[in-house]
C-alpha cells in the first residue's frame, strides 16, 4: 500500500513540473534580449517591459510636446531619437533618468552629450504622458566604452555654447555649422611653429622630448631641423594637396601639424592614407605602397581627426584651397583620401585624454579656435 502511495505522489509532482514548463515557456535567449531596440520600436512598444533602446541624444523634454536643445534646465531627462538631426517629438523617446545616473548622462551638467548615441535599459513606459523609458538601470555611450561613465563627453576645456550653433544638424548643414564655429582663428608664422610643437607634442615623461607623431618616438627638442635624424614639420595634409605651402592659415594649422622624423616625414611624402603596404624603416607598424602611407594603429583616429578639421576649416573663402575628402588617391589635388578609411580610423581609435589635451593647448595658447572633431567624434559620421 505504501509503496502505491509513493508510485501516486510520484506521478503528481511529475504532473505539476510538466505544466509549469508549459506555462513558464522557454528560456529566453540571452543574446536577443540584449539586442537594444531602435527609437521606433520602443515608442511601439510601451507595454512595461524591460527594454535596452539605443538613440541618438536629441535634448531635454520639459512637457508632454516639448524638448529644449540648449539651456537645459535640470539633469532629470532625455528625449532620444533615432536620427540625430530628428526634431519632431513623435519621432523621440523620453527617457528618465534616475539620479545614479543624473551626474553623468544629465544633460545640464553634460551638454556635449547632445547628438551622442547611447544605449539605455530601463522599463518601456510613458513618462511625461509620452512614449517613455522609465526607471533606468544602465546608460553606456555607443563606442564609447559602456558602463554609466560617458567617458567624459564634453571636454572640461569647451566653453559653455561653444558648439550651440551645430546643435541638431547633419551633413553639409553640420559642416557649414562647424566651419562657422572654428573660423576666424589666430595664425601662427611657420617659425613659430617650431616652438609651438614643443609644447603641444611634449613628451609627457620627458619634457625635453617631443614625440614623434607617425615613428612614437621621444626626441630632443634640440634636434629639430632638416638633416638626417632630425624631426621636422609634418604636414598631415600635405602642402601640395592644396597648394597653400608654408603660409600662415593652413600651411601653420597646428590641428594637423605634427612633428616627425625627417626620414619618416619624407617617405610619406604627399601620399593619400590607406591601408597596406611595406614595413617603413624607423617607424614601427607603419605601411606605405606608391600612392598612400598608413600610420601606427594608436594615432590613426588623431590623424583622421586632424584632417576632417581642415576639411571643414578651409572652404576656400578665405583666400586658400578649399580642401575636401574623398574616397581616391589624388595625387596633388586640394582633395585627400580615403574618406571611407578615414572614418573606420576615427572609431576605430577614439579621442585620448592626451589627445584632448592638445586640442586644448591649441585653443587657448595658439590659435583659439577648436577641432571638433575631437571633441565630438560623432560628427564625422554626421557628415560624411
Amino acid at each position: 500500500m505504501l509503496g502505491l502511495r509513493r508510485r501516486a505522489l510520484h506521478a503528481v509532482l511529475l504532473s505539476l513540473l510538466a505544466t509549469s514548463l508549459l506555462l513558464v515557456g522557454p528560456r529566453p535567449d540571452p543574446a536577443a534580449a540584449a539586442t537594444p531596440l531602435a527609437v521606433a520600436q520602443a515608442i511601439a512598444t510601451q507595454n512595461g517591459s524591460g527594454a535596452t533602446v539605443r538613440g541618438y541624444v536629441v535634448g531635454q523634454p520639459t512637457a508632454s510636446s516639448t524638448v529644449v536643445r540648449s539651456g537645459f534646465p535640470s539633469d532629470y531627462a532625455l528625449a532620444l531619437a533615432d536620427s540625430p538631426g530628428t526634431t519632431a517629438t513623435g519621432s523621440m523617446i523620453y527617457v528618465q533618468i534616475p539620479s545614479a545616473f543624473r551626474s553623468s548622462y544629465g544633460l545640464k551638467t553634460n551638454p556635449g552629450l547632445l547628438g551622442r548615441q547611447i544605449d539605455v535599459t530601463g522599463t518601456l513606459a510613458a513618462y511625461f504622458s509620452h512614449p517613455g523609458l522609465t526607471g533606468g538601470t544602465a546608460f553606456a555611450l555607443v563606442g564609447g566604452g559602456g558602463g554609466t561613465d560617458p567617458g567624459t563627453p564634453t571636454d572640461p576645456g569647451v566653453p559653455a555654447g561653444y558648439y550651440d550653433a551645430a546643435a541638431g544638424k547633419t551633413g553639409a548643414a553640420l559642416a557649414t555649422a562647424l566651419h562657422g564655429i572654428i573660423d576666424g582663428n589666430r595664425t601662427l608664422t611657420y617659425a613659430q611653429v617650431w616652438d609651438a610643437l614643443e609644447v603641444t607634442d611634449q613628451d609627457p615623461a620627458n619634457s625635453s622630448n617631443v614625440i614623434e607623431f607617425y615613428s612614437g618616438r621621444s626626441v630632443p627638442k634640440s634636434s629639430n631641423g632638416g638633416s638626417t635624424g632630425n624631426w621636422n614639420r609634418e604636414h598631415t595634409w600635405p602642402q601640395s594637396h592644396g597648394g597653400f605651402g608654408t603660409a600662415a592659415g593652413p600651411g601653420t594649422d597646428l590641428h594637423h601639424l605634427r612633428p616627425e622624423d625627417v626620414t619618416v616625414n619624407s617617405t610619406r611624402g604627399n601620399k593619400d592614407f590607406d591601408n597596406g603596404g611595406s614595413a617603413v624603416a624607423q617607424c614601427p607598424d607603419c605601411f606605405t605602397d606608391a600612392d598612400s602611407f598608413e600610420p601606427r594603429d594608436s594615432v590613426k583616429g588623431d590623424v583622421a581627426r586632424g584632417l576632417m578639421y581642415m576639411a571643414v576649416r578651409y572652404e576656400g573663402g578665405d583666400g586658400f584651397a578649399d580642401l575636401e575628402l574623398n574616397d581616391s588617391t589624388n595625387g596633388t589635388t586640394p582633395y585627400l583620401g580615403k574618406i571611407s578609411v578615414l572614418l573606420a580610423w576615427s572609431a576605430a581609435d577614439p579621442p585620448t585624454a592626451a589627445e584632448r589635451a592638445r586640442n586644448d593647448l591649441v585653443y587657448t595658447r595658439y590659435q583659439g579656435n577648436r577641432n571638433p572633431f575631437v571633441d565630438h567624434p560623432e560628427y564625422a559620421d554626421a557628415i560624411w
